[in-house]
């Protein structure tokens, strides 16, 4: 088979971009959340203080990825990758030692600029310049890395710190990062792919290379963004406050925990089948259609309140996630080229960071304020609409400037 054929013959750089998203997990929100109970016991610190302070490094991150982030257009895969691993596990180290909250500022701020940010900086950016025809199938193959993680870690991480303490915990993260990590990823990204180096993998269009300048002068770069960035902000805000939403509802939280098994599985399902029709119809195609889904699901949760419309939620919401992961590595290349790609990924996953970082801020200010939570996610249902009409312009819009420009 066709698929098949495809992962045979290029398994050393998806195994690569797999490796590079899978353990880019010890810099997710997910992961760092194992420890928040220890952490705010051993330093005192509120739920309030503790958000606060990892909102702060959050953004610290997202400010810094723009600039940083260019090393990747400057050099290769695996040099990247022998930098920021690395300085991953020492972070880990740190969050293992440090006994100051000046310093778990400064930790929190490495395991999410070298964690979140660059370990899937340097994915998506090779293998959007390694893949053209077939950069779909590629990316999604690479963007489950993280689902990947999601299904491993806090099962494992909570298993090994009920053994060894938390802070043994993060040591031991530390080792697999180095003695597992950095030597395997490495090795499966030495060798840098050229599209034009496997049969059927011609790009079907020459795109001009745009520079970042040229990028963020482009209107249509931050209407993009208004469609690309809903799925991140919808998913965190909610999930954020799923204790307050249970609350709301009169479910059980170990209830709404079992949708996640769901959630997961279809997205993972969906990126897959996302990257076969991005390498048939092209990302620019599907921008219309990929918050459909996410629309649905949040009227569904803000209207009903019985316990089905939780895995109803969540199951729509996986929908989109799957397709905006592959969405959001495909874009980019599709639009603006290769050449400077590291740049303007750089700038918008910092975008895209400071909108997880800002939304669940934003929706607790609004509850403090007696604005309805359910009312807050029905008007992200229609936001989730509205950018789809706003899409189908703007997809007929750019399909006919690259025409123009072929």
């Amino acid at each position: 088979m066709p698929f098949f054929s495809f992962l045979r013959e290029n398994v050393r750089w998806l195994a690569g971009g797999f490796l590079l998203t899978f353990f880019s997990s010890y810099g997710q929100t997910f992961f760092i959340a194992l420890s928040a109970g220890d952490i705010r016991a051993e330093y005192g610190l509120s739920h309030g203080q503790f958000g606060t302070l990892y909102m702060v490094a959050t953004l610290a991150s997202a400010l810094t990825l723009p600039q940083f982030g260019q090393i990747v257009d400057r050099w290769s895969a695996r040099t990247v990758t022998l930098v920021i691993v690395p300085v991953l596990a020492f972070a880990c180290v740190m969050m293992a030692l440090s006994q100051h909250i000046a310093l778990l500022a400064v930790t929190i701020y490495l395991l999410r600029l070298f964690g979140q940010g660059m370990m899937s900086q340097n994915a998506f950016t090779a293998i959007g310049r390694w893949f053209a025809a077939q950069r779909g199938k590629a990316l999604s193959l690479t963007a489950i890395g993280v689902n990947a993680g999601e299904a491993l870690f806090p099962t494992l991480f909570v298993a090994i710190a009920l053994a060894v303490g938390w802070r043994n915990g993060w040591l031991i993260i530390a080792v697999s990062l180095v003695v597992i990590a950095l030597p395997a990823i490495a090795t499966l990204v030495a060798v840098e792919r050229s599209p034009r180096s496997a049969s059927g993998d011609e790009p079907k269009a020459t795109v001009r290379d745009w520079t970042r300048g040229e990028a963020v002068r482009d209107p249509y770069f931050y209407l993009l963004l208004l469609g690309v960035m809903a799925p991140g902000f919808i998913g965190t805000t909610i999930f954020f406050h799923q204790v307050y939403l249970v609350e709301l509802r009169g479910w059980s939280l170990e209830m709404f925990a079992s949708t996640f098994m769901l959630s997961s599985s279809l997205t993972v399902i969906s990126a897959l089948i996302a990257g076969q029709l991005i390498d048939r119809f092209s990302a620019i195609a599907l921008l219309p259609v990929f918050l459909i889904p996410l629309g649905f699901a949040c009227l569904v949760l803000g209207f009903v309140d019985v316990w089905w419309s939780a895995f109803a939620f969540m199951g729509l919401m996986g929908l989109s996630y799957g397709v905006s992961s592959t969405l959001f590595g495909a874009l980019w290349p599709e639009v603006y080229g290769v050449k400077h790609l590291g740049a303007i990924r750089a700038l918008t996953v910092a975008v895209m960071v400071f909108a997880t970082a800002m939304g669940p801020g934003l929706t607790g200010f609004l509850i403090d304020l007696g604005v309805s939570y359910p009312l807050q996610i029905i008007v992200m249902g229609l936001y989730c609409f509205g950018a789809c009409l706003m899409l189908v312009g703007v997809s007929r819009r750019l399909k006919g400037r690259l025409s123009a420009a072929a």
